[in-house]
């Protein structure tokens, strides 16, 4: 299995490590002390050695912060995580409040008196993080001061697990499509035409996408950790613990300089003192470069310049996700029939679905790993948008209830992420009504077309639109975007009120509009969409781009309300179904293949 399903302890002692920070705030002079959920290079994903914010809080989720005062504390989180953490966390000794209707800079001013200091590790927080917290406490007259040692490391001393050495592994040709040399040529190119000496890289799947690398460092992402610096000219310098290069992976890295990771303070000095104009990304590199470069006002600003063409999937890329969803859609249809077989017998629960979901995968003799953690939620466990199944909250799948199953697989060729909600028994006329509110926003995504130039946070309110008409709504982005054997969740793009990335041809992103009903039920509904080259459409002006769905895999009908769906909203259903049953039908067993013909059925 590529996941456990162990219980996280709950922190009895949490309050004593609260404690020990306060009595470290005398000898670092704070008064208080900041702890994010994020790693040294931003990761959302983050190895066991930078889980800080879980050891000091109880707190698992991808996305938080917590503050520390002298008499108070706080954990900031998400509308994904608001349930979540409440059960995680001692709440006598946190406050739990959800961004953006919270605010770290009011909650400090609230809390903190005029000459206070909050202290903050510069490697875990970025340029921009750090200059917008800066500028909102400046009024009330509070500082932030950089630490020289993290002082939650400090605490977890010996205990704390060691960073991580996984392998790195060339990636093919076949599947990444172009040459590390020639992204790394077109890279400088544009660093020569924009007048800037060199480029720092610290995201590990940008460098992974640029020196067509994989690792193993961070569960369920093929990344290696390492930074990277792409001079102007000459070779890249790849910093990285030698340890994880076995030699097929350093005849591989031949076209780069590979140093240790404790030589990178010393190359930023040298830029430095060299006057070199540098770029660095202000939205995800640490304030810790940029302090090494000679501080914010001396860097050049700018977009990770892997971002955007790593997004834009080249033609091997995308035969290759087409592939690995085609693949990904045997399996889970496997599953889904399997399901609908045995769920009737009462015996089946969360944990055990979700291993069944991974063996149908791990058959298909492809499967890397796993993309993210499943999230197999019955009932209410389904309205957590982010849940995790463990022993301690597992629960039976019951007639009545709706079952949410959201996961993804790694293949070479393809990264995967899908939800299906799932009527176990009979299901009640609210939750048919809720879900195709919410089909009838995927729809919407699935059928947009829209100009060059536009973002994602202009196609968010399609999605949205059903719902609002009801009084209803999601609290979390309609869509992430997604790597090629990467990352699940990939920026730049995204469909969400802070989608400002345009979208582009080549582009993979989810499609995952929800509702959820807290302490009932939760309804998801995601797909991956590809954005199409642009086009002229018959009798139009202007040229367009659309999405061409990648997910291969059938809605639940039990819960579709037909009657509820326009004419066009149902010729795009039942095509969408044709189109499923047409690509994996053949690939699936006599008894599955039966259950596909149901299940794809024409509806109305």
């Amino acid at each position: 299995m590529f996941q456990s399903f162990e219980a996280p302890e709950r922190l009895a002692n949490a309050g004593d490590r609260v404690d020990q920070l306060r009595k470290l705030m005398g000898e670092l002079k704070v008064d208080a002390v900041l702890v994010p959920r994020a790693d040294e290079h931003q990761g959302e994903y983050v190895p066991p050695s930078a889980e800080r914010l879980k050891w000091l809080t109880g707190f698992s989720g991808s996305a938080g912060t917590a503050v520390i005062t002298r008499q108070a504390a706080a954990l900031f989180v998400d509308g994904r995580y608001t349930v979540q953490a409440k059960a995680q966390v001692d709440t006598k000794r946190f406050e739990i409040l959800q961004v953006p209707q919270a605010q770290l800079s009011d909650w400090l001013s609230r809390k903190l008196k005029a000459g206070a200091v909050v202290g903050f590790d510069p490697r875990l927080h970025t340029v921009n993080e750090i200059e917008r917290l800066t500028d909102a406490l400046e009024s009330h007259q509070i500082k932030l001061k950089p630490l020289s040692r993290n002082p939650v490391d400090k605490i977890w001393g010996a205990d704390r697990p060691a960073p991580p050495t996984g392998k790195v592994h060339p990636h093919p040709l076949e599947y990444a499509g172009r040459s590390a040399q020639d992204k790394i040529a077109a890279l400088q190119k544009e660093l020569k035409a924009a007048g800037q000496d060199a480029v720092v890289l610290t995201l590990p799947d940008s460098i992974a996408w640029l020196f067509n690398i994989r690792g193993s460092d961070v569960a369920h992402n093929p990344v290696a950790l390492a930074y990277a610096i792409v001079p102007v000219q000459g070779k890249p310098e790849l910093f990285i613990d030698r340890e994880k290069l076995d030699a097929d992976a350093r005849k591989h890295l031949s076209f780069a300089k590979v140093s240790d990771p404790e030589a990178l303070e010393e190359r930023l000095a040298k830029l430095k003192e060299a006057g070199k104009r540098v770029r660095l990304d202000p939205n995800t590199a640490s304030w810790w470069f940029a302090r090494q470069l000679g501080g914010p006002k001396r860097i050049v600003r700018g977009q990770d310049p892997c971002l955007v063409p790593k997004a834009r999937k080249n033609e091997a890329e995308i035969k290759g996700a087409r592939a690995a969803h085609k693949r990904d859609g045997v399996a889970f249809a496997r599953f889904l029939a399997w399901l609908d077989r045995e769920a009737p017998s009462g015996q089946l629960d969360e944990i055990s679905v979700a291993r069944r979901l991974e063996e149908f995968r791990a058959e298909t003799q492809a499967l890397k790993d796993i993309s993210f953690d499943t999230i197999s939620g019955a009932g209410p466990n389904g309205a957590i948008v982010h849940y995790r199944v463990t022993e301690a909250t597992n629960r039976k799948l019951n007639p009545g209830e709706l079952y949410l199953v959201d996961s993804g697989a790694q293949y070479q060729d393809g990264t995967t992420d899908i939800t299906r909600t799932i009527a176990i028994g009979e299901p009640t006329e609210e939750m048919r009504e809720r879900y195709t509110l919410v089909l009838k926003g995927h729809i919407a995504i699935a059928t947009a077309r829209f100009p060059k130039g536009t973002r994602g946070l202009e196609l968010d309110p399609l999605a949205r639109r059903p719902l609002w008409e009801k009084g209803l709504d999601y609290d979390h982005g309609t869509g992430h975007g997604v790597g090629s054997y990467l990352s699940v969740h990939e920026g730049p793009q995204s469909i969400s009120r802070r989608g400002m990335a345009v979208l582009e041809p080549g582009m993979i992103i989810s499609n995952e509009p929800g509702y959820y009903k807290e302490g009932a039920y939760g309804i998801r509904l995601e797909n991956l969409v590809l954005v199409t080259e642009p086009e002229v459409p018959p009798r139009g002006d202007r040229e367009v781009m659309g999405f061409e769905t990648l997910t291969l895999a059938p809605f639940d009908r039990r819960l579709i309300k037909a009657d509820m769906l326009t004419p066009a909203e149902l010729e795009w259903l039942n095509a969408y179904h044709a189109r499923v049953r047409e690509e994996i039908g053949a690939e699936l067993g006599p008894e599955d293949r039966a259950w596909l013909e149901a299940a794809t059925a024409p509806i109305g």
